[in-house]
């Protein structure tokens, strides 16, 4: 429990409770706060939920995720629950892209929640996407085929809840037996709590996949064909330089549009 120490210790002062107040609050006495705190004792399995439900975080998240190098938007809520939510930031304090790339990609079923994971990945700008969280993910095989290729990267806007979904859109799933699946969603048994993701290559039957199941969801925003590139040529590299010259295209047809409503 090498960061729970110093995660209670860092969540605590960020509530401005007091030791003594703090200890009250979960039964227990003070001495015991400052030994977990000061890494003195390990707290038993009962404490654990105390702390976990106190400050409204998983309890892997207290014990394996460093805290202190979060924000306060690190965390989504989801019903009584706080999610932990790695969120990269740049030298302007501003929101960027994580770029998963094709190697990244085989971990992300056991990373997406681990910022030291998340924050070994490329990053990029992409100013022209409205607010929101947004991550590059790779494609591989055909079953997009022909909207989406293999070796292309859909950059996805995150949703919190899999209930949102837009019947015949397309989403970028982190799926708890099968990890990363990009489909087109149908929503004709949601109330049942049932997606149904479908290929747009019809060789592939849709199947039904519970909410339960789903640890992520994105929203497609953008799709960036690489077919163009040879394999050893598609890096991170390249696809921010790409990333980066699509954002400058659409800005400048932003500002003709808008010049052209203004003249209208």
């Amino acid at each position: 429990m090498s960061k729970f120490s110093e995660n209670v210790r860092y969540l605590r002062n960020k509530r401005a409770i007091s030791q003594e107040a703090f200890a009250e609050e979960l039964q227990l006495t003070r001495s015991k706060v400052a030994a977990y705190e000061e890494a003195r004792a390990e707290p038993n399995i009962h404490t654990l939920i105390g702390y976990s439900e106190y400050f409204r975080l998983p309890v892997d998240a207290l014990i394996k995720t460093n805290l202190t190098k979060g924000r306060e938007d690190t965390f989504i809520d989801i019903g009584n629950n706080r999610v932990l939510f790695p969120v990269l930031i740049n030298e302007e304090n501003e929101d960027v892209i994580e770029l998963i790339s094709k190697e990244a990609s085989a971990g992300y079923l056991t990373g997406y929640s681990d910022t030291e994971y998340i924050a070994n990945l490329p990053i990029m700008n992409l100013n022209f996407l409205p607010t929101g969280k947004y991550r590059a993910f790779p494609i591989k095989g055909d079953s997009m085929y022909p909207w989406v290729k293999d070796g292309d990267f859909v950059v996805g806007k995150f949703m919190e809840d899999p209930k949102l979904v837009r019947n015949n859109n397309c989403y970028i799933i982190l799926t708890k037996e099968n990890g990363l699946v990009y489909k087109r969603v149908m929503t004709d048994r949601l109330e049942d709590d049932y997606i149904i993701l479908s290929s747009d290559n019809k060789q592939y039957h849709p199947y039904d996949l519970h909410t339960s199941e789903v640890l992520e969801i994105w929203e497609f925003t953008v799709n960036l064909s690489l077919g163009q590139y040879e394999e050893d040529e598609v890096n991170p590299a390249h696809v921010m330089s790409l990333l980066r010259s699509v954002g400058v295209e659409l800005k400048d047809l932003k500002e003709r549009v808008s010049g052209i409503e203004t003249q209208a």
